[in-house]
């Protein structure tokens, strides 16, 4: 009789770890830089910057070597993650100012639906740790976003500069060694809708930003979760802790990223000791590619062209890894992927529903990550100041217009489109548009339906100031 039922636990053990993951949601984590550049990494190919912790995280899980986010700058980057839509769409985009500043009146909209609320469908617990960027004033707040909790600064760590810390940092960029003045930088540090210290010491908040991940992966051990952590760093100015600053071959840039991904570290093993590793999906990125005009204190785009602020493939084009030991299945992804998608991928993978009721512009990864299947995404817009720059379809690039690759404040008006073979030219050196004057009328069309489609949307919302 012990061996019937033996036999019978033996039989119906497949279809309880079934029952039993059906019913269960995974842990979400997004871990997001800012201007942290493709090349940055040691597994994106960074030969003195050490990041063992994202390197494992690479081999354990997916390296996406064509991801992009939605725009070359920040704010409107960080708006495109939280909704899936591009930032034309929700008016957090704009042709006279790139990204939102404390003398700002407006943020994300409270209509816009984020990550955070299409998971509390499922009851999660949600936290915003680190650089918000999406508007400042209690109203726009994460709090006021579907985020049960808030730590962190604001708007960017450079924002509220004072003793004319921007001339400063100019004059010193090149000694790669310097930290800045934390008392030059007047940013404020809240907890949740209150301001608990100013100016924020930014010499220890990669650590602070940490511990406060792990103390909440402690704390809800028993429920979903989902974290956002959004990093500071390494935006200018730069900041690293005393057991970090002077250890890495790179200068102060490398002191930076290293002490990331040592917390990163601390984040994972956190995950392993509390028995949660199995059931929780860590994603890392960028918000945009590196600020270079700061030389040595700027990141790398390693064989991309340009960076931040720009659309060449340096300013979105991002490293992106996925992790999660019991639902990623191991590789490298060269398909394309974008910040767009996390949205409803995460829906997929709760089995909870996208906003039905306005356009949403991503596309559904879960078959990627769970089963290595080829991706949905076939093509990409690249907006940025409020304009269509370029488009992608394949392996084409289609360029209409530019911004200075290095400044990116001036626009650069292109005589004639630009043309590129994206698998064959990835430094967008080749100029192909006289070859293939059929590839260029495809994409023309692409892009006339694309500006038509986005006609009508939510008026700029950045360029308001608070009188």
């Amino acid at each position: 009789m012990k061996s019937f039922y033996l036999f019978l636990s033996l039989l119906l053990l497949p279809l309880m770890s079934l029952a039993q993951s059906s019913q269960e949601t995974p842990n979400f984590i997004i871990i997001y830089c800012d201007d942290l550049g493709y090349g940055d990494l040691g597994v994106f190919g960074n030969p003195t910057i050490r990041t063992p912790n994202l390197d494992q995280m690479a081999a354990e899980g997916q390296k996406w070597t064509q991801f992009y986010v939605a725009d070359p700058v920040c704010t409107p980057s960080r708006a495109a993650l939280m909704t899936g839509r591009y930032p034309i769409r929700t008016g957090m985009t704009s042709k006279k100012r790139a990204v939102l500043f404390p003398d700002s009146k407006y943020g994300l909209e409270q209509k816009e639906i984020t990550i955070a609320e299409v998971l509390k469908q499922k009851d999660y617990a949600t936290t915003a740790i680190g650089k918000w960027h999406l508007g400042h004033l209690p109203e726009f707040l994460p709090t006021s976003q579907g985020f049960d909790s808030y730590f962190g600064i604001p708007y960017s760590n450079d924002m509220d500069g004072r003793n004319d810390a921007s001339s400063t940092y100019h004059e010193k960029k090149a000694d790669p060694a310097w930290m800045a003045n934390i008392d030059n930088y007047n940013v404020p540090l809240m907890e949740d809708e209150k301001v608990v210290e100013r100016p924020a010491d930014q010499r220890t908040i990669t650590k602070r930003y940490t511990q406060r991940a792990v103390d909440y992966i402690k704390d809800h051990t028993d429920a979903p979760f989902f974290i956002y952590l959004a990093h500071s760093l390494p935006h200018i100015p730069l900041f690293a802790s005393e057991e970090f600053l002077g250890k890495s071959k790179r200068g102060i840039y490398g002191d930076v990223l290293e002490e990331i991904d040592a917390g990163i570290g601390q984040i994972l093993q956190t995950l392993k000791d509390e028995g949660l590793d199995e059931n929780t999906i860590v994603m890392f990125s960028s918000d945009n590619g590196p600020w270079l005009s700061f030389d040595t204190h700027g990141g790398s785009a390693g064989p991309l062209r340009a960076g931040k602020g720009t659309t060449f493939e340096g300013g979105q084009r991002v490293p992106t890894i996925f992790w999660g030991p019991g639902h990623i299945q191991p590789g490298i992804v060269d398909d394309m992927g974008s910040t767009l998608d996390i949205l409803p991928t995460f829906a997929a993978l709760t089995g909870t529903d996208i906003p039905n009721d306005r356009k949403m512009d991503g596309f559904d990864l879960s078959p990627v990550l769970l089963k290595g299947e080829k991706s949905p995404r076939d093509h990409f817009f690249y907006w940025a100041f409020g304009e269509l720059h370029a488009a992608r379809s394949g392996s084409w690039k289609l360029h209409i217009q530019q911004r200075a690759p290095i400044h990116y404040g001036k626009k650069v008006i292109l005589k004639a489109p630009e043309l590129y073979h994206l698998e064959y030219d990835i430094s967008e050196k080749h100029d192909v548009m006289e070859e293939h004057p059929e590839i260029v009328k495809e994409l023309q069309s692409l892009i006339e339906k694309h500006i038509k489609d986005t006609e009508g949307s939510t008026p700029d919302r950045l360029e308001a100031r608070i009188d």
